[in-house]
């Protein structure tokens, strides 16, 4: 991972419009790893998995052997799940309570301590660092102690935010950090990183740039501590009024958390309300989401507080975006529509001298009722859940390139009096293809939500009754029907409309697949909008 460090290096040296290039590859690169980042989560938890084995026999182990063994895993859950280091933060100070160990015992609240401040429970925070007897703590345990009460302080000053107590946080704060560096060792990590704490608290944002500078040349750094010393950088930029790089620092802090499988994390969340306030609200979507994923999972309920102040914005700004795009793509297919009649005028005109052109005209008609049913099909898009508005701007996306395509190669046979082309051009529009690949879409962004679809579907039927899918074939006519039900189309003329078929026909699918079911009808309905997607 040391070359993400020399690729964040150079990154900070591009300026102006290479520095918004940059900003750009960035924030694809870190799409990607959010769609893969279960593959950092099963490394983590593989880790966790192999010192599972070392409890079976956890009683046989010396009351030493213990502590170590939990203090192992309280640092694999510390960052990951809460609850969980909360769990064994309290068996080791169970285990140095049975050791008589004032240095371990106190070491272990250091840890409990620093697990409650990352849930934001500031009173127990001090609860816990209160009865720590400091003078049996070793010098990295003191200094470790000192800068998790100056941290506690300095984010208790940014989440209360009153004035009145702003200079007594900030005293406090100042205190505990000069007591951190009397116990850190010179040129260590804790050391840099205390003296980091202490000039952002002092808003010295120059001298910060340069501390993590210097901590970068000095170190070889985890992905953990890569995320946590970019975003302080990023910090700092923002102090320096640099936001191209306080961005750039800001998406390097969220790939290195993505990659050590970190979900106690300001950085994605900081980063969506970076880019909604630059007007980039799909890609904020996508990282608020991520933020409240990340959070729920660790069970940060003071980031949940804060994430869920800003969602709702960015979930409106969102959708407000998908919906001036679909305004925006039916005036351009209202303009279509309008030259494809003055089109079909001038063909009209042209028939009554050449009698040829007759066929190529009503095709034309047939193709402008065609992308009118398409125009109306894409409408109902806006309705579906929050999980399909990136598919459907591809799909949208995609269909005014051929639109467009059509367009001028019409317009260019036209102007060069080629008619039988144009009749080779609408001839090469495959209705029926363009529905099914839609189907397919459909299909495959529908089981990525819900996985279990089928397999719970078929559980409420009797083995001889029970749908079974061709190789390759991820959902049939039957599954698709009751799938747009589960995404909320229950109006039946609306799910006609959808796949193709008659209102009787989908009646006579929906009749016969309840009478087969062993559930009664109401409750077969009521069971189908109840699997849970992912």
């Amino acid at each position: 991972m040391k070359s993400l460090w020399i690729l964040g290096m150079l990154l900070l040296l591009a300026t102006g419009g290479l520095a918004r290039t940059v900003n750009d590859s960035l924030i694809a690169v870190l799409r990607k790893e959010i769609e893969q980042k279960d593959v950092y989560v099963q490394h983590k938890l593989k880790n966790i998995a192999q010192l599972r084995q070392a409890l079976i026999g956890v009683n046989s182990l010396s009351q030493e052997k213990q502590f170590d063994l939990y203090n192992a895993f309280y640092h694999q859950y510390k960052t990951f799940i809460n609850d969980s280091a909360f769990k064994y933060a309290v068996k080791l100070i169970e285990t140095g309570r049975r050791l008589h160990d004032k240095s371990r015992l106190g070491y272990a609240r250091v840890k409990l301590g620093f697990i409650l401040i990352s849930a934001g429970m500031f009173k127990e925070t001090f609860d816990s660092l209160n009865v720590v007897e400091v003078r049996y703590l070793a010098d990295t345990v003191k200094a470790n102690y000192y800068w998790l009460l100056a941290k506690t302080y300095t984010d208790l000053n940014a989440y209360n935010r009153y004035h009145h107590y702003h200079k007594e946080y900030v005293a406090e704060a100042q205190h505990y950090i000069d007591s951190a560096l009397q116990w850190s060792a010179p040129e260590s990590y804790r050391f840099y990183n205390v003296t980091v704490l202490k000039h952002a608290l002092l808003n010295e944002h120059a001298r910060v740039v340069e501390t993590v500078g210097e901590l970068f040349k000095t170190h070889t750094l985890t992905d953990p501590q890569r995320a946590v010393n970019y975003y302080d950088l990023g910090v700092a930029y923002r102090g320096l009024d640099q936001l191209d790089k306080t961005l750039q620092c800001t998406l390097l802090s969220a790939l290195s958390d993505i990659r050590a499988a970190t979900k106690e994390t300001a950085a994605m969340y900081t980063l969506a309300r970076m880019l909604y306030e630059r007007g980039d609200v799909a890609n904020a979507y996508i990282f608020i989401r991520q933020a409240l994923d990340d959070a729920e999972f660790y069970g940060a309920r003071q980031r949940m507080v804060e994430i869920g102040s800003i969602l709702p914005m960015i979930a409106s700004a969102a959708l407000t975006h998908s919906e001036t795009q679909r305004r925006l793509w039916l005036v351009y297919g209202l303009g279509l529509s309008l030259l494809l009649l003055v089109v079909t005028l001038f063909a009209y005109i042209i028939f009554r001298q050449l009698r040829k052109l007759k066929a190529a005209d009503l095709t034309i008609v047939e193709a402008n009722t065609t992308l009118q049913h398409t125009n109306l099909k894409l409408t109902e898009a806006n309705r579906i859940k929050e999980e399909y508005i990136g598919y459907y701007f591809s799909i949208n996306s995609e269909y005014l390139d051929k639109i467009e395509t059509v367009k001028r190669s019409v317009e260019q046979k036209l102007t060069q009096k080629k008619y039988d082309d144009i009749r080779f051009i609408i001839n090469n529009i495959n209705a029926k293809r363009e529905r099914d690949e839609l189907y397919l879409g459909f299909d495959k962004v529908f089981l990525k939500l819900f996985p279990d679809f089928v397999k719970t579907f078929n559980s409420y039927f009797n083995a001889e009754d029970q749908f079974l899918l061709k190789d390759g074939q991820l959902l049939n006519t039957e599954l698709r029907i009751f799938a747009l039900i589960r995404m909320g189309i229950t109006d039946t003329d609306d799910i006609a409309r959808i796949l193709g078929y008659s209102v009787n026909t989908i009646y006579a699918y929906k009749t016969r697949i309840r009478n087969k079911s062993t559930l009664h009808n109401d409750e077969f309905d009521r069971r189908i909008m109840e699997i849970k997607a992912t």
